[in-house]
């Protein structure tokens, strides 16, 4: 069985780090300042989502295939890193018509869905840290392993959807500001186009 303190330990590290500035809780402020809280929420499940593909991967072992080999590596952090430039292109376009048709208009909640998880699924770096930082917590003298990193991975999504959800609801209150002034769209846009080339930038030279 594995001791309360350990999955106090873990639950405090996962809310850190979940809170540390990177591509997918900076997603969920932008989407959650220009579409809405629901947008935000909609994104959040869908990251968290893509957590159960990184757990999955570590209690099987194919995490290890990303970290051993370069290619595979490569691969991911590109697809993922093009998928970031797409974002960043769609925001650095808007022009004020088209914030005003996406206020009115909002995108699919299927889609914003979807946004999450590939933005997630796509980053290798996700499953590496997973690779180190569940199996710390494992202790084979507790039981089976797999499980026990299932159990980790599980408690991570539950810490990850509270600190999202947490940045999607106050980021709406500065969306309903944002709504009155089509200009300050404009600039949000610009600085979270910008945000998404740098994150592309860093997963893109990302090593191992």
């Amino acid at each position: 069985m594995i001791p309360p303190e350990s999955i106090v330990v873990f639950f405090a590290a996962s809310v850190a780090l979940a809170l540390a500035p990177g591509p997918d809780n900076i997603y969920v402020l932008t989407q959650s300042a220009i579409q809405g809280r629901a947008a935000g929420i909609y994104v959040t499940l869908g990251l968290c989502t893509g957590l159960l593909f990184h757990t999955a991967a570590v209690a099987l072992g194919v995490a290890a295939l990303f970290a051993a080999s370069g290619v595979a590596f490569n691969a991911l952090k590109f697809i993922g890193a093009g998928y970031l430039l797409y974002l960043a292109w769609q925001a650095i376009r808007a022009g004020t018509s088209d914030i005003l048709e996406e206020r009115s208009n909002a995108i699919p909640s299927h889609h914003l869905y979807a946004r999450g998880v590939i933005m997630n699924v796509t980053n290798p770096k996700v499953a590496i840290f997973f690779l180190a930082f569940l199996p710390q917590f494992a202790d084979p003298g507790r039981g089976h392993l797999t499980l026990q990193i299932v159990f980790f991975g599980a408690v991570f999504m539950v810490a990850a959807l509270l600190v999202f959800c947490s940045i999607a609801w106050f980021a709406g209150f500065i969306g309903e500001r944002l709504n009155r002034s089509p200009r300050a769209q404009i600039v949000l846009n610009r600085i979270a186009g910008t945000v998404f080339v740098a994150l592309a930038i860093r997963l893109a030279t990302a090593q191992r």
